[in-house]
């Protein structure tokens, strides 16, 4: 079966850090955290990544 970048059934707020984490077999917190730490460090770039994932990324 081919390994497809989808939202997360276990979301936070939209499922895109759980997604990214499935997808790559990495835990969600340390995932979540990682990503809330780059948004913050770039000057909340992140952010706008993240919202960008939300609206392209597929439902499961």
């Amino acid at each position: 079966m081919e390994k497809r970048l989808v939202k997360s059934k276990d979301k936070v707020i939209a499922g895109v850090c759980g997604g990214i984490a499935e997808y790559f077999g990495f835990d969600y917190t340390l995932t979540r955290l990682i990503y809330a730490l780059l948004t913050i460090f770039t000057a909340f770039a992140g952010g706008v990544v993240y919202i960008i994932l939300w609206i392209i990324m597929p439902d499961r």
